[in-house]
């Protein structure tokens, strides 16, 4: 195993890149608990970042590394230009195909690279080339059921330099529905020689520690499950490491990081956009008491900071 690689992924968790999602705000929530997890950036549109060189979504603290910067598109130089770009801010180039979103595969970017391996080859070996830290990608099991060809494509990154490989255990077609079929990252973990992270369906302890034994992975990737809790890969880690279990956190202790990723994401962007950017995020840390569905309703639609800081206060009966 590349010397480099085992040190960014030595605590065997790491945040998986969601667009939209995984912003400089979620990282550094993550960060606060977990200080030795591998974070990703959201995507990173490798189009897009050739026109306009955007610091919000390169933004990084110090104590961000072990951070991956993540990469979409099909251009293979315009990738590399954009890797050796953000080479002064990654440890590692992660390179995106998975995406399942429709515009994102309709422009033969994310998991459409799947149905050509020649590109994604060449995409790899391009980026490669142009840094000098290591490279990953990210893909699914398949584009679809008839065409899962997770083990060859695996192969094939390997063979192109890829040093690290996260597999999301659906294909294309499955979007996020169904179950993530991790026994199947299994057969790829055999078949290649460098390591591999499993991802999908991992929103707690028990279903980390299940993931990997289905999985055989090296280690795996948290998406969906940090959502709400940024704690959770800590916590994970801290059982993997040492077996000790740490409880999920109360109601409270949620609103109080709801709270804070608010006043973080209106320092980053400004107080309206802010706002409405953290609005995706409410259903994650609101869920499970009575009459939560209601709250969230109310609270999404709510345009003043005061006024959400107090409805949430009350969720506790704080006065």
């Amino acid at each position: 195993m590349n010397s480099k690689v085992q040190n960014l992924i030595s605590s065997r968790v790491s945040l998986a890149p969601m667009a939209g999602i995984t912003d400089y705000v979620l990282r550094s929530l993550v960060r606060r608990y977990s200080k030795t997890c591998l974070l990703t950036t959201e995507m990173i549109s490798s189009e897009a970042l050739t026109q306009v060189k955007d610091n919000v979504i390169t933004a990084r603290d110090d104590n961000h590394s072990p951070i991956s910067y993540q990469l979409s598109g099909h251009k293979p130089q315009m990738i590399a230009n954009c890797a050796k770009y953000l080479e002064e801010f990654a440890d590692m180039i992660d390179i995106n195909m998975g995406c399942p979103v429709n515009k994102v595969v309709k422009g033969t970017d994310g998991c459409a690279l799947m149905r050509n391996p020649d590109l994604a080859a060449e995409i790899v070996k391009e980026v490669k080339a142009s840094v000098s830290i290591p490279v990953s990608v990210k893909f699914r099991l398949g584009y679809t059921f008839d065409e899962m060809n997770f083990v060859e494509f695996g192969q094939r990154m390997q063979d192109a330099g890829a040093d690290f490989i996260t597999i999301h255990g659906r294909t294309r077609s499955q979007m996020y529905g169904g179950k993530a079929d991790w026994g199947k990252i299994a057969l790829l973990k055999q078949n290649i020689d460098i390591p591999v992270f499993a991802n999908g369906d991992v929103v707690s302890i028990e279903t980390a520690v299940q993931c990997l034994e289905e999985s055989q992975a090296d280690g795996i990737a948290i998406g969906r499950g940090a959502l709400g809790d940024p704690s959770l890969l800590y916590r994970v880690e801290k059982y993997l490491s040492t077996g000790e279990y740490i409880k999920p956190p109360e109601l409270e202790e949620k609103i109080d990081t709801l709270k804070q990723h608010l006043l973080e994401e209106i320092e980053l962007r400004g107080e309206d956009v802010g706002i409405k950017f953290c609005r995706k995020f409410i259903p994650y840390y609101l869920n499970g008491f009575p009459g939560a569905s209601k709250l969230r309703g109310e609270l999404v639609l709510m345009e003043d900071l005061a006024e959400i800081f107090s409805t949430l206060d009350n969720i506790v009966g704080k006065k």
